[in-house]
């Protein structure tokens, strides 16, 4: 299950873009009756699972560095 098998344009895509894609997914996969059609659908949901996850880190690791500079930046003032 590599993002690497996704179009390029969806590492470029906002998390609020992947998101949408993945809720209009489980909206299709709930519609779906025969399960044997939906297994694409949910591999894909997977895919666009791992690369929100990997999204979210990168955002939580861009807001640490930035708050460790601004705390760093008040404790010299002092």
């Amino acid at each position: 299950m590599k993002d690497k098998n996704l179009p390029p344009d969806i590492n470029t895509s906002s998390l609020e873009e992947l998101t949408d894609e993945a809720n209009q997914i489980i909206k299709s996969l709930e519609n779906e009756k025969d399960l044997n059609n939906s297994v694409e659908s949910y591999q894909q949901l997977l895919k666009l699972n791992n690369i929100i996850e990997k999204k979210f880190r990168q955002n939580f690791k861009s807001i640490s560095e930035e708050t460790t500079k601004k705390v760093k930046e008040i404790i010299k003032k002092k």
